[in-house]
């Protein structure tokens, strides 16, 4: 199922149903990023506002992006601050939507849709300040080796949205070729269990 489609049909049920990948995202990103000072944050793939919410605490002003409109309704009811601008916007296209660089781009649950990462670093390196960060948090390659996709249960039966794979070289290439540093790198398991197959890869990148 395409993206867009998918985002909108999972909107409804999104914040309720099981899924780990999500709650664990959640904490991966607070946990790299609540030692950071930034003022203006760029938040890709915000959807029902599920990080948003604790963004808003740390910045001064947020544009936070998604692909789904009907993802975007929830987190406009969800988050209900001065601080942030929801907008919809597919980033493959041409990012017209900055109009001023950021000290902070954030992609949450994203870049497994995006089948070419090349272009959306070229576009990142163009909307941040010199010593901005990068905040990349996906689900684990490791566990996309083994066919870990994004997916949902409907009255029709499980959907499975338009995933690709990456390796951690894909991530990383990208971001030296455009001028980024590589500050972090980190893995988070089911229950803190480090024995299993690791749920989330969470990169940081600096922009020289």
């Amino acid at each position: 199922m395409n993206v867009n489609q998918a985002y909108n049909r999972w909107a409804e049920q999104y914040d309720t149903n099981d899924n780990k990948t999500r709650d664990l995202e959640s904490v991966a990103l607070k946990d790299n990023l609540h030692s950071l000072s930034f003022n203006t944050c760029l938040e890709i793939g915000c959807g029902t506002g599920k990080n948003t919410a604790w963004l808003v605490t740390k910045a001064k002003k947020i544009l936070a992006i998604d692909f789904s409109e009907e993802m975007l309704a929830k987190a406009r009811a969800k988050v209900r601050s001065k601080k942030v601008t929801f907008q919809q916007a597919d980033i493959n296209q041409p990012w017209t939507f900055v109009t001023q660089p950021f000290d902070l781009i954030t992609f949450s649950l994203v870049l497994e849709h995006i089948e070419n990462l090349e272009p959306i670093f070229q576009q990142a390196a163009a909307s941040i300040v010199s010593g901005g960060h990068i905040y990349i948090g996906e689900l684990h390659p490791f566990k996309q080796y083994a066919g870990t996709k994004a997916r949902f249960e409907t009255e029709h039966g499980l959907q499975v949205v338009t995933c690709y794979n990456h390796h951690v070289s894909d991530f990383t290439k990208a971001a030296k070729k455009h001028g980024f540093v590589i500050t972090d790198i980190n893995e988070y398991f089911d229950s803190n269990e480090q024995k299993l197959i690791p749920r989330i890869l969470t990169l940081l990148f600096k922009k020289q």
